[in-house]
């Protein structure tokens, strides 16, 4: 009744059948380690936004590489702003997916180390590209600054070019032992995106909070890749079924058709 399944047709069915299976469960369980990571990533941005703010001098220090753990973390820096080494940072989006400049101002601490200070997203209303951008002026004097550390951005990391050759007092990456070069200081390594005090005006505005990655989507393709698996088998049985009902019906047909008629 089944033989057909020695057929040339099947046994390449049944082949194909035997390599989805496992290749089903072996998507599902990648998009289960995917999971697994952006949850992980999640729980550190969500610790770290919710830790308590400290000195921004005890988690980094000149030439030092931000970590994951510190990535986010709420820090301050008293000091004052030094403006007249300001720069902005080429292309980059506000919330609005519009391109402009981040404003990129030193900030130097009462031991005389100076940390980077992302002032926020200003619009690309130059004359001219080459022409330095219209900035708002930070609070003068000594202030209190506190933000989010963050770690120096590279190519290999951010996916920007460092492009050279471009106008004065702009740059592409914010990256602190570049800026050390360029300023002749002790720069703490990372930068310090700020979330206070709130600019007058609303602008430079402000980089937003980090984005939670949507871990459960891959929760849900892992269950969706392995129910696709247990088809897979169900699938072949109902087919072999059908297969083996409809050629009994077709025997069955011809035989009654080459049987004699009663006389």
């Amino acid at each position: 009744m089944y033989r057909f399944l020695l057929s040339r047709q099947w046994v390449i069915l049944t082949l194909v059948a035997l390599l989805l299976i496992p290749t089903m469960i072996r998507l599902g369980v990648w998009q289960m380690h995917r999971y697994d990571e952006r949850s992980a990533r999640n729980q550190l941005v969500s610790d770290a936004l919710g830790a308590d703010p400290v000195p921004v001098q005890r988690l980094t220090s000149p030439g030092h590489t931000v970590t994951t753990d510190q990535r986010y973390r709420t820090v301050t820096a008293t000091g004052h702003f030094d403006t007249a080494r300001e720069e902005v940072v080429r292309r980059r989006v506000n919330g609005d997916e519009q391109v402009g400049f981040h404003v990129l101002t030193p900030f130097v601490l009462t031991d005389g180390s100076v940390v980077l200070v992302n002032r926020g997203w200003i619009p690309a209303d130059a004359p001219t590209q080459t022409a330095f951008p219209k900035v708002p002026a930070p609070p003068a004097g000594q202030v209190t600054v506190t933000g989010r550390l963050m770690p120096d951005e590279t190519t290999a990391a951010s996916g920007i070019k460092d492009l050279k050759g471009l106008p004065a007092r702009q740059v592409m990456l914010i990256n602190s032992e570049q800026e050390a070069r360029r300023l002749g200081a002790r720069v703490l390594g990372g930068y310090l995106a700020q979330t206070a005090p709130e600019p007058r005006g609303g602008t430079p505005e402000l980089v937003g909070k980090p984005g939670m990655e949507n871990a459960a989507l891959n929760y849900a393709y892992a269950i969706q890749w392995w129910l696709f698996a247990a088809c897979v088998p169900v699938g072949w049985v109902i087919l072999a079924r059908r297969e083996a009902r409809d050629r009994g019906e077709t025997a069955r047909a011809s035989q009654e058709e080459t049987e004699p008629a009663p006389v």
